[in-house]
This record gives C-alpha cells, structure tokens and sequence, in this order.
C-alpha cells in the first residue's frame, strides 16, 4: 500500500506518438508490441547467463500468432532482433527508427498492449500505464515479488510466470 502508482508517471512526446500512430494505422486490429530478449548489462558479472534464464526464442512465441485480430510490433533491439518470425506471424519492425527510450515510448504510446520478458521496455511500457503482459522467469528478479501475478509498482502489468526452469511454453500458453 506505500508503493506510489499512480500511473502514468511517464509519457511519450506527443508529436512523435502521433507520428507512429499514423505510421502504423494501416496495420490491422490490435498492435501489440513484443519483446523476447533481454540485454546483457555489461557491469554484471553473470550478465550472459542471467540473459539466457530471462529471454525467450522468438520462435516460442508461436503461438501468439493464432489470436485472432492482433498485430505484433517488434520493439525487439540487438542480437536478437535478427531472428525470423516464426511460421504464421506476421512481424512488424519499426526499430530502424528507435535510436533511444523516447522514441520507444512513442511507439508504445500507438500500441494497444505489450507481451514483453523482463526487460527496459516492459517497465517503460509500465510506467506508461500501457497494459504489459510479463513473461518472467521461474527465478525472477526481486522486483516482481513472488506468489502474485500483477505488480504494486505498474498497475497495469500482468505476469505469466514459468513454473519450472526453462519452460517458457507455460507462460506462453497462458498469455
């Protein structure tokens, strides 16, 4: 109950986000902006291996591609971002444009929703008041807390938790 939340604390220029609302109008039915990896930080000792544990193959994602009526929005940077969409999901990539957070919120701003794993833009997503859709890791970061599935700092985050190491279809099939 101390946990300010009062959302959003965090907003987009509104130029830009009407630029990428129009720039994304024609991409039919809900936008929803994914995110599958995360990004090793290069002052943390066990950075790689804690990427691993919270990144999921963009081909695990399948199945997100049979809901009938959404867009996916790749707001997916770095190595990752090279991978292929899998079979059936079409992939939208406006990150040629992203070049800082500013302009990742904008282009969150024009998104219904975001399916992300524990990175930056599920918690610049958050503080958006955007509704995020967290796919978290069986040993989670202390932020997420445990036993819950929503989260006091972003009200409007929901979380899909793997219940055993490295099963990401659980979360997946949940979502």
């Amino acid at each position: 109950d101390s946990i300010p939340h009062s959302l959003p604390y965090l907003q987009a220029d509104p130029v830009q986000e009407a630029d990428w609302r129009q720039a994304l109008a024609q991409v039919p039915g809900r936008r929803i902006g994914l995110v599958w990896a995360g990004s090793a930080r290069l002052d943390h000792p066990h950075a790689a291996a804690l990427d691993r544990r919270r990144s999921v193959s963009l081909a695990a994602l399948a199945p997100l591609a049979a809901i009938p009526a959404c867009s996916f929005i790749s707001l997916q940077l770095g190595v990752a971002a090279a991978q292929a969409a899998p079979p059936g999901m079409q992939l939208h990539d406006p990150t040629a444009h992203l070049h800082d957070f500013a302009d990742t919120a904008a282009v969150i701003a024009a998104l219904d929703a975001v399916v992300s794993v524990d990175s930056a833009v599920a918690h610049l997503a958050g503080a958006m008041g955007k509704p995020v859709f967290l796919l978290n890791r069986f040993d989670t970061c202390w932020r997420w807390l445990h036993g819950r599935d929503d989260s006091p700092w972003y009200p409007t985050l929901r979380q899909f938790r793997q219940p055993a190491r490295h099963d990401w279809a659980t979360p997946i099939t949940q979502l």
